[in-house]
């Protein structure tokens, strides 16, 4: 890129402008806003605008004097060539937890300067951690000021979507019934009150769904619960009149969104506030008075909604078949053009995407489909656009032996979906092998692990982790994150990753989470292998009770990148057990060509 013409250099010049006007020295802008969203509708999107970096999670930090973008190693790839020409220095961080960013921005100020992040888009303990970096220097931190606005007049607007009722056969549980539930955690937490910004505890509460974030059927709102009542705050002509009735019978008010601060400001001396300290931010805790005790503890919805239910479980597995059956279609295309059209790693989005939308229930894709090809498979969070992307195949043939990783999938009515496959383009070479069923092997081995119910999550990831290890490999990212019910396809309170076991991430019966270690070669191939799981009781032989998975997704694991040698017979046994309930399952969903590429892909070893 041209470094006189790069977009962010010319926004990052405004955004210094601004913070000579108001006398700061710099800006925290944090990938976030008032929900603690993790994705953002675009009105928050100020670190992608300002920067140019595209990526999901990263944190922007503007100075006088120059300016660092921090971001963990499934975006270094990424953030190299999207910062290129822009004078922002690439800090590379460990992981996303990283505080490298507050430590970076404290090293660069002096007693008596001034410090800025506008205090409604960070969470209560970032917030802490900054102030105390910031005022250890000596210089002080203004929370009270959006100072992005007047270096952004093309910020978008405040999402008008309408909000839209979640209901039965596919919403099991009403809301008066979930209300009652929180309502029971608030007492055992002697909480009068109950705060909610998150928008997927919101929305799973309350029977609602929106469209306010791409992909992820939320709509921006907060709650606020007594024992008496609950007060949902939407922006004006979201919520129809119907709907506003029918929530007012099961004792929820409509209030303006911009009602929220002065609501938490009125409650009444003596009250007992629980809020998730991680989910709430500091701007709007900040309107709390004095007077009012704070409960600190994780959102009892994000306990509640993790724990999908028996008749949940029917729908799951219901749009486990839809979306496998979409991928047979997909694919029964896919390996019959390939090397006789024109394939791209736009098609693969284009093709797979309108094969889901024939599926009944679909709602939306669950992300950005991420396809691949080589090189772009070893960026774990790569993205196709029209001005870059990969040619697979033409009408005379593939261009080049390889791997393509196909990370994909969707929302439908009753549940949401998310798949990674790696499929041989031409002939993989014996190194691509080798990496492919390493990573098979830990897909595998978590697969199968039978754990005690209660298990914090962090400490099952090195099951999946010790194949790669064993070969002094590594992945940079997560082994697993939680999923929703029609909801985020990135959920809590579970994590299977390295993070600190905290007892809030206990697996508990009825957890969906992701099972999908990688290996990525940077500028050769990448390979992540991903299904989803669901917690589900295990014989017990009197130690107490036990967990194993259950596989949910449904999708033949190609086989023609597996080198054999590498395989015991129980994890043979695993992958023929796993491809003849896929070939059990989704046969009747499917016909013809499909039908045929099912049977053909799911044959034993």
């Amino acid at each position: 890129m041209d470094t006189r013409t790069s977009p962010a250099r010319e926004r990052i010049a405004r955004l210094v402008a601004a913070l000579e006007s108001h006398g700061l020295q710099s800006v925290l802008v944090p990938s976030s806003d008032p929900h603690i969203s993790e994705y953002l509708p675009e009105h928050w999107q100020g670190r992608a605008w300002f920067s140019g970096f595209t990526g999901s999670m990263a944190t922007l930090v503007v100075t006088r004097n120059g300016s660092a973008l921090f971001a963990d190693s499934r975006y270094w790839t990424q953030a190299e060539a999207e910062l290129a020409g822009s004078g922002i220095e690439l800090v590379k961080i460990p992981t996303g937890n990283s505080t490298a960013h507050i430590e970076w921005m404290a090293a660069h100020l002096s007693p008596g300067q001034v410090a800025a992040v506008d205090g409604t888009a960070i969470g209560l303990g970032a917030a802490k951690l900054l102030r105390t970096a910031v005022e250890g220097v000596g210089a002080t931190l203004r929370t009270d000021l959006d100072v992005l606005a007047s270096a952004w007049p093309e910020r978008a607007a405040l999402p008008a979507a309408p909000v839209y009722e979640h209901v039965a056969p596919h919403a099991p549980l009403p809301r008066t019934a979930k209300l009652a539930q929180v309502r029971e955690s608030m007492r055992a937490a002697k909480a009068s009150h109950h705060f909610i910004s998150t928008l997927d505890d919101i929305a799973w509460l309350f029977n609602l769904r929106g469209s306010d974030v791409q992909y992820n059927p939320v709509f921006l709102a907060h709650a606020l619960i007594d024992e008496r009542g609950a007060a949902l705050y939407v922006g004006a002509g979201k919520v129809d009149d119907a709907l506003r009735a029918t929530l007012a019978r099961d004792g929820v008010e409509v209030r303006p969104y911009e009602r929220v601060r002065d609501d938490l400001a009125a409650l009444p001396a003596g009250a007992r506030l629980l809020i998730d300290p991680r989910r709430v931010t500091l701007g709007l805790v900040q309107a709390v008075s004095a007077a009012v005790g704070l409960v600190e503890a994780v959102n009892p919805s994000t306990f509640a909604k993790s724990r999908k239910t028996s008749q949940e479980a029917v729908f799951i597995r219901e749009a486990m078949e839809e979306d496998g059956a979409a991928m047979c279609e997909f694919y029964a295309w896919f390996e019959s053009a390939l090397g006789r059209e024109t394939i791209t790693e736009l098609t693969i989005d284009e093709r797979l995407s309108a094969q889901r939308k024939r599926r009944p229930g679909f709602v939306s894709l669950s992300f950005s489909t991420i396809a691949g090809y080589n090189a772009n498979g070893a960026m774990p969070h790569y993205r196709a656009t029209p001005d870059s992307h990969a040619l697979i195949s033409r009408p005379d043939g593939v261009v080049a032996d390889g791997l393509l990783l196909i990370d994909s999938g969707a929302q439908y009515l009753g549940g949401t979906t998310d798949i990674t496959r790696v499929w041989p383009i031409g002939t993989p070479s014996a190194a691509m092998k080798r990496d492919y069923t390493l990573v098979l092997k830990g897909t595998i081995a978590l697969s199968r692990t039978r754990f005690p119910r209660g298990t914090p999550s962090p400490m099952l990831d090195s099951i999946a982790r010790a194949p790669l290890w064993a070969h002094s490999l590594e992945y940079g990212h997560g082994t697993g994150h939680g999923v929703g019910y029609f909801l985020n396809v990135h959920e809590g309170p579970q994590s299977i990753s390295k993070a600190t076991p905290e007892p809030h991430m206990a697996m508990e019966p009825g957890m969906i989470t992701s099972i999908e270690p990688g290996l990525y070669r940077p500028g050769q191939w990448g390979v992540r292998i991903e299904n989803l799981v669901m917690n589900v009781s295990a014989p017990e032989a009197g130690f107490g009770e036990f967990l194993e998975f259950e596989t949910l997704t449904l999708c033949p694991i190609d086989t023609r990148c597996i080198e054999p040698s590498l395989l015991t017979q129980d994890e043979r046994q695993w992958l023929d057990a796993y491809h003849a309930q896929v070939r059990k399952r989704l046969a009747p969903r499917v016909s013809g060509a499909a039908r045929d590429w099912l049977e053909k892909r799911t044959q034993p070893l």
